[in-house]
C-alpha cells in the first residue's frame, strides 16, 4: 500500500484558499452572476410566499400532523403494504371523528340562532327583568337598550353561520392543501429529511443539527402541551356544564376546544356567556358565580397561563419555563393562530445559533502549521 504524501504548510494553505476563496479573489463576471442569482431568488421566493399565504398554515398543519401520526402510519403499512392506503387509512383515523364533531356542532348551534332569532322578544324581556334586580338599576329604563344588544347578538349569531357557508371555498383549498401535504410529508419523510440534509453543507453540521433538534423539541412541546391543556379545559367545561344542567354540553365543550386556539378568545368566552345564562333565565346567581370563578381561576389563569408553558417546556428539553411562556404568549398575539407553532420555533431556532456560535469548537479553527488548536481566548 502507498504511503501518503506528506502536504506542507504552504501547499495546505494554497489548497484551503482554492476550496474556500475570498470575495477579493472574485472576478467581476462571477460577482455578477452571484448578484443576479440572489436577486432572482428573492424575488420568486417573495412571489412564492405570497402565493401559498392563505393556505400556509394548512400546509404547516399537515407537515406537524404527519409527522406526529407517522409512527401510526408505519405501524399500518407493516400489515398493508401500500403507501397510499396506509396514508389514507391514518388520516382517517383523525380527520372522521373531527368531521363529525363538526357536522354536529354545525347543526346544534344553527338550532341555537334559530331559536334566538324567533323569540328575541321573549329573551330581551327576561333579561331586563334581571337587571332591574341589582342594585341602582330598579327604576332603570333598559328595555329598549337590552333589545338593542340581543338583536345585535342574534343577527352576529346568524352572521357567524353565513360565514362559515362563504368560507366553504377558501376552506376546500386549505382542506386539499393539508391532506396532501400529509400525504407527501407521511410516505416520504425519510427521502425529504435525506434530501435537506444533503443540501446543507458539512460546515454547517453542527449549526443544522442544532436546528433541527432544537425546532423538533420545541414543536413537540407546543403541540402536545397545546393539545393537552385545551382538552382538559374542554373537560372542565363540559363537567360544569353537566353538573349546572346546562343545554348543549357537548357541543359548549367542542366550541371551547376549538376556539382557544385563536388569540385573544380562548374558554373564557364560553363559560362567561354560560354563567349569564345560568345567572338571568336560570334565576341561579350562586351557579353562575361558581362557573366564572372556577373557569376564570382554573382554566384562564392556572391552566392557560401555567401548565401549559410548563408541560411545552418539559416536553421539549430546548427552552425553561419563562422563555415557553414568552413564546406561546407573544408567538400568539403577534402571528395569530400560527404563533403556537411560530413562536416556540422563533426563540428556538435563536437559541440554537447562540450555542452553536458560542460552543467552543465554533471558536476553534487550526493554524495549519503544527496542527495545535488555537481559540478565542488565546488572541
Amino acid at each position: 500500500m502507498a504511503e501518503p504524501i506528506p502536504v506542507s504548510s504552504a501547499d495546505r494553505r494554497r489548497l484551503e484558499r482554492r476550496t474556500n476563496p475570498t470575495l477579493a479573489e472574485l472576478t467581476l463576471s462571477e460577482l455578477r452572476r452571484m448578484l443576479v442569482t440572489t436577486i432572482l431568488f428573492v424575488i420568486i421566493l417573495v412571489l412564492f410566499l405570497w402565493m401559498v399565504r392563505t393556505v400556509i398554515i394548512a400546509a404547516i398543519l399537515g407537515v406537524i400532523v404527519a409527522s406526529f401520526m407517522r409512527p401510526v402510519h408505519l405501524w399500518i403499512l407493516r400489515r398493508i403494504p401500500n403507501k397510499i392506503a396506509a396514508s389514507t387509512i391514518t388520516l382517517a383515523l383523525l380527520i372522521l371523528p373531527v368531521l363529525g364533531l363538526s357536522v354536529y356542532s354545525y347543526e346544534e348551534i344553527a338550532d341555537v340562532g334559530t331559536y334566538v332569532n324567533a323569540h328575541q322578544d321573549e329573551i330581551a324581556t327576561k333579561i331586563d327583568e334581571s337587571l332591574h334586580k341589582l342594585p341602582f338599576l330598579q327604576a332603570a329604563n333598559t328595555g329598549a337598550a337590552v333589545k338593542h344588544y340581543v338583536i345585535i347578538a342574534s343577527n352576529y349569531g346568524t352572521n357567524i353561520l353565513g360565514n362559515v357557508r362563504s368560507a366553504l371555498a377558501s376552506i376546500a383549498v386549505a382542506a386539499t392543501i393539508f391532506m396532501f401535504t400529509a400525504y407527501y410529508v407521511m410516505g416520504d419523510a425519510d427521502e425529504i429529511m435525506e434530501y435537506i440534509r444533503g443540501r446543507i453543507p458539512p460546515r454547517y453540521g453542527e449549526l443544522s443539527t442544532a436546528l433541527e433538534s432544537n425546532v423538533r423539541g420545541v414543536l413537540y412541546g407546543a403541540i402536545y402541551s397545546t393539545f393537552l391543556t385545551q382538552a382538559v379545559k374542554s373537560v372542565i367545561i363540559f363537567g360544569m356544564n353537566v353538573a349546572f344542567h346546562v343545554p348543549l354540553a357537548g357541543v359548549l365543550a367542542i366550541l371551547s376546544f376549538i376556539i382557544g386556539f385563536f388569540p385573544i378568545v380562548g374558554s373564557w368566552s364560553v363559560y362567561l356567556p354560560v354563567a349569564a345564562w345560568l345567572a338571568i333565565f336560570r334565576d341561579a346567581p350562586g351557579q353562575g358565580l361558581a362557573m366564572a370563578i372556577i373557569g376564570f381561576f382554573v382554566n384562564t389563569v392556572y391552566i392557560s397561563t401555567f401548565l401549559r408553558p410548563k408541560i411545552a417546556a418539559e416536553r421539549s428539553k430546548v427552552l425553561n419555563f419563562y422563555w415557553m411562556l414568552v413564546a406561546l404568549v407573544t408567538g400568539v398575539y403577534t402571528f395569530g393562530l400560527v404563533g403556537i407553532l411560530l413562536g416556540p420555533m422563533l426563540i428556538g431556532l435563536l437559541k440554537a445559533i447562540l450555542d452553536t456560535i458560542t460552543s467552543q469548537p465554533a471558536w476553534q479553527w487550526t493554524d495549519g502549521g503544527d496542527g495545535r488548536g488555537m481559540n478565542a481566548s488565546e488572541l
